[in-house]
């Protein structure tokens, strides 16, 4: 301890939570410390652009710099992206030459150590109760996320959701100029916050349309062009697609890289078709809004697979999705009593007597491994359905990282046996 008090800044990992013995003890010698991407940018000699949200960081983050580099300006991603697909924000201070846009995810985690990080251009894609077995409020963790804000300037860009209320109250009195983006043009009319400028990103037609402010419509492409899956994804794009056309993009560059983009590992990532059945990798989402986001961006019916660790969410808000789009949800892993327990109790009152009855989908629960519920699901799936991982929980109970437990999803789409 001596030795890290002696050190002229101390840059603390975001898997280290803030009431761990080794932060207690700097705090008692009224010692502070930064987060990685914090002292990162503190050696950037291009602009940044931050990405951050509850769900959709990942693939907005990664969207970003690929439609900035397909329209021929010099971009560079990092940050907490995570499965090597790109590198921590200290690896791009090291870039020669530096890039003209570096384009960093930040987690709330390292948000919550930030002193000087001030973006160019901030965007939010979305927030919901995540990480509550951290945080002690779900007020705790949208305080992190609003550290974005906290060195806004009169040209700051704020990029922000545009049917996510809880995104547009975010900034709070912070200043910059706040673009939404929303699959309706009118999204947000009603009830404007200070510092928008309206809706910047949207559909039109079924058409990705951008109007940056004081410019025209311009037209990107079909959304049913776009070789991404999801309602989800599709704000995804439009947010992404406003990001890079304000830091320089032109409308053929986005045009061009929104149909050279692949969906990323375990997010929405279609991993096989057997038997007339498509199997869907969504094991990056992690907690109930992004489980719910994905059933509700499809339109086949679903045989969902859902559980591993429990990080303490309430899962009953997922029953209403369930009904509309799932035939079948297989339980597995250590959440798997808790989950049939709430989602059990929301369906019967949705069922309830003065209230329209539904048609609840069968709920199973497995006891057995991964493999076992994953067979479970499969047997219960008909030709034209689709069979989705996306578990609404952490891996940790049985697997090392959300990666690992897409990957062997992936191995038995392909009809890989166990080792």
């Amino acid at each position: 301890m001596d030795r890290i008090a002696e050190a002229d800044t101390v840059v603390v990992s975001p898997g280290i939570p803030p009431d761990a013995p080794v932060l207690r003890a700097l705090r008692a010698r009224g010692l502070e410390w930064v987060s990685e991407p914090e002292f990162a940018v503190r050696f950037y000699q291009g602009s940044l652009i931050a990405v951050t949200g509850t769900n959709g960081k990942t693939t907005t983050a990664a969207l970003a710099a690929h439609l900035l580099q397909a329209a021929g300006v010099d971009a560079a991603l990092g940050g907490n992206v995570g499965g090597g697909l790109a590198p921590a924000a200290s690896e791009l201070a090291l870039r020669e030459p530096a890039p003209a846009w570096y384009v960093l995810e930040v987690s709330s985690f390292q948000l919550a150590d930030t002193r000087d990080f001030a973006p160019e251009i901030g965007v939010v894609t979305s927030l919901a109760p995540d990480h509550l077995d951290r945080y002690p409020s779900l007020e705790a963790y949208y305080r992190d996320k609003a550290r974005l804000f906290q060195n806004a300037h009169i040209d700051s860009l704020w990029i922000l959701n545009g049917e996510d209320p809880v995104v547009r109250d975010l900034p709070g009195d912070a200043p910059g100029v706040r673009c939404l983006f929303a699959l309706d043009p009118s999204a947000g009319a009603t009830d404007a916050r200070d510092g928008e400028v309206g809706v910047c990103a949207f559909l039109r037609g079924g058409v990705l349309t951008l109007r940056v402010p004081g410019g025209d419509e311009e037209s990107l492409l079909p959304a049913s062009e776009l070789p991404v899956l999801g309602r989800h994804n599709l704000l995804n794009a439009l947010g992404a697609s406003l990001t890079a056309r304000l830091a320089g993009a032109d409308p053929e560059g986005i045009r061009k890289g929104l149909l050279s983009f692949r969906p990323l590992p375990h997010r929405m990532e279609p991993v096989g078709e057997r038997d007339g059945i498509l199997w869907v990798n969504d094991s990056k989402a992690t907690n109930v809004h992004a489980a719910r986001s994905a059933l509700e961006s499809l339109d086949r019916p679903v045989v969902l697979l859902l559980g591993g660790k429990d990080k303490g969410e309430d899962f009953r808000p997922l029953a209403s999705a369930l009904v509309r789009h799932a035939r079948v949800a297989v339980l597995f892993g250590e959440a798997r009593v808790r989950l049939a327990q709430e989602l059990e109790e929301a369906l019967r009152e949705m069922g309830s007597p003065g209230r329209e009855v539904v048609a609840a989908p069968r709920l199973v629960v497995v006891s057995g491994g991964f493999d076992t519920a994953v067979a479970e699901a499969r047997r219960r799936a008909f030709p034209g359905d689709l069979l989705l991982l996306s578990p609404a929980c952490s891996s940790f109970d049985l697997f090392t990282n959300y990666e690992a437990r897409g990957r062997r999803f992936a191995e038995l789409a392909r009809g890989e046996e166990a080792a």
